[in-house]
């Protein structure tokens, strides 16, 4: 057995580890557009991109020309940008988020690296890589990682000014690059990107009792430039729009986490089968990541109060799980920003790991792969009114091909371990889970792409003219306007567009009977609606065209496209035969 760091990690040379950085950042960029989008933030975030870059307006957000004013832009910038750069598409509309996953996932190496060494540098990264919580949200368009990407720099760069070698001018920049993350932070999602933060500084000055870390932190020249980020577009979308603080910060901050205001409630305990799926190839380390942070303490000669890079790390990661665990409104992504201080202590215990307990650790994980693959035929007996049996069936198929690649790579490791040491193993490891979950997430397009309705879109664009109005009838479809480049106009249910209905109530249609007036005044139009609203209305008698269906919805028009037989009566039950799917 090889007992010393220096023989347990030789054998990789820096060819081999560039090769491993390039393939996955082929993997990670490369299938960003296998996927169609799903709902609703997908759809959510890359429609008010679409429309924002279709209306040059960056400054009032809008979600089917209704203001929308729950999160702030930055993300949606991006987006738009992108747009512009590359045009519409699935992996444009994801382009955000790998970024922002893949620079957190940067920021937090140089991190370590510089605390911890080289070696504990590579290993936090490959950690995120590894961690399906990391690698799946980054892409997933949604907010949660481009805000996690912020706040991993927000905490990186907090890492890397607090060095004791780090010049004072050094500190600076690094300090003021921390405040500009926050400030992205803060255009991505919130107060948060500031509340985190200083919850995570006051408890580690409390613990640490290191305060003179404030006269280091480059307090007021930061908030300057902090402000100098947020302060424009506060002030624009609220000379714009005088409704916007009161709904922004009061609503969307202080009564989404005090209140069960939005429907998001869980029990107290609701992160954590996320945080032990989320970190699953890596739940054998917690013992080790914990002794970095005593081990760290214990070394502290009496009476010093040096900086304490792995307790800062650790209180990150646990303020911010208790922080919305105890909230009245939880999303699975809300502790995405935790895993870049979790990789980083990662790293630091495979640092020293050994031999016997690397095995330990591998065979752990081929136990829970063993099990995932005696499962994976379960999934294909799921059924649900959305997504039929017809669907989890071919998706079986793919998580049992992930669990298998998942084993494979874990075999492999083994195999490098008795060859090349430990830190090959790792890689080896840290690469095949990547894969796994990546495996799995690729096999999900079985179901994306029907909830997506993309297989509705030629037959619907046949029809639909720019001009036309498209009515959501007591569904807010997430997708399909994205697709379709078209907007909806809501009718009776305006679900999370409530507040942009009361602001310009001209733009929906609050009652079904208006809408049926609508529908019949001659003007050409076509409707997104639900199975039954869709009985219901041909229980009226109300004239419609089928154009397209699948599980969730039915699109019709009020007129009979091309191809089609003429209009029937009004009091006909039956409508004409639907359009090629």
């Amino acid at each position: 057995m090889r007992s010393s760091s220096t023989s347990r990690y030789a054998g990789l040379p820096v060819a081999a580890i560039a090769l491993v950085s390039l393939f996955i950042l082929l993997v990670w960029f490369g299938t960003l557009d296998a996927r169609h989008l799903l709902r609703s933030d997908e759809g959510r975030y890359a429609e008010i991109a679409r429309e924002m870059f279709a209306s040059g307006d960056w400054v009032t957000i809008r979600y089917n020309d209704l203001k929308y004013f729950e999160k702030p832009p930055f993300h949606m910038w991006v987006t738009a940008l992108t747009y512009t750069l590359f045009g519409l598409g699935d992996w444009q509309a994801r382009l955000c988020v790998a970024l922002s996953g893949m620079i957190g996932l940067v920021a937090s190496m140089m991190a370590s690296t510089r605390w911890f060494g080289a070696r504990a540098g590579l290993l936090t990264g490959l950690v995120l890589v590894a961690a399906p919580m990391w690698s799946v949200a980054a892409h997933f368009n949604s907010l949660d990682m481009t805000l996690s990407g912020a706040m991993a720099c927000v905490l990186a760069f907090m890492l890397l000014a607090q060095h004791p070698d780090a010049s004072p001018a050094a500190r600076r920049g690094w300090m003021w690059a921390c405040w500009l993350a926050m400030g992205v932070a803060i255009l991505t999602k919130g107060l948060v990107g500031i509340a985190l933060p200083g919850l995570v500084l006051v408890l580690y000055t409390l613990i640490s009792r290191d305060f003179a870390l404030w006269r280091r932190i480059h307090l007021f020249s930061g908030i300057a430039l902090m402000l100098v980020v947020t302060v424009p577009w506060f002030w624009l979308v609220s000379e714009r729009n005088p409704e916007f603080p009161q709904f922004f910060f009061i609503h969307e901050h202080w009564q989404r986490y005090t209140s069960k205001v939005h429907s998001r409630s869980g029990p107290v305990y609701y992160f954590v089968p996320l945080l032990i799926a989320g970190f699953l190839p890596w739940l054998g380390l917690f013992p080790r990541m914990w002794q970095v942070v005593r081990g760290e303490g214990q070394a502290l000669r009496s009476g010093a109060r040096p900086f304490r890079p792995a307790l800062l790390t650790a209180i990150w990661a646990i303020a911010i799980f208790v922080f919305f665990s105890l909230s009245d409104s939880k999303l699975p992504g809300y502790i995405v920003p935790i895993f870049p201080a979790l990789g980083i202590l990662a790293g630091s215990a495979l640092e020293h790991i050994t031999e016997r307990s690397w095995r330990r650790q591998m065979l752990a994980m081929a136990v829970i792969c063993a099990i995932g693959l005696a499962a994976s035929p379960y999934v294909a007996t799921l059924n649900s009114d959305n997504t039929p049996n017809a669907l989890y069936r071919p998706f079986a198929v793919w998580v049992g091909a992930a669990f298998v690649a998942l084993l494979a790579g874990i075999w492999l490791s083994y195999r490098v371990l008795r060859r090349r040491g430990v830190f090959a193993s790792v890689v080896t490891y840290s690469v095949a889970m990547f894969c796994g979950f990546t495996i799995a997430l690729l096999g999900h397009e079985v179901m994306g792409r029907k909830s997506s309705g993309a297989d509705m879109v030629p037959a619907i664009k046949a029809v639909l003219t720019d001009d036309m109005p498209l009515y959501g009838v007591r569904m807010l479809d997430h997708t399909l306007p994205f697709y379709l480049q078209h907007t909806l106009v809501m009718v009776e249910a305006p679900d999370e567009l409530d507040f942009g209905t009361k602001q310009e109530p001209q733009k929906w249609v609050p009652t079904l009977d208006g809408f049926v007036a609508k529908w019949q005044d001659g003007q050409h139009a076509m409707a997104i609606m639900g199975a039954d609203t869709y009985e219901h209305l041909r229980q009226r008698h109300v004239t419609m065209y089928k154009i397209a269906q699948d599980t969730r919805r039915v699109v019709v028009s009020n007129f009979a496209p091309p191809g089609q037989a003429q209009a029937a009566p009004a009091a006909s039950v039956e409508p004409a035969a639907s359009a090629p799917q």
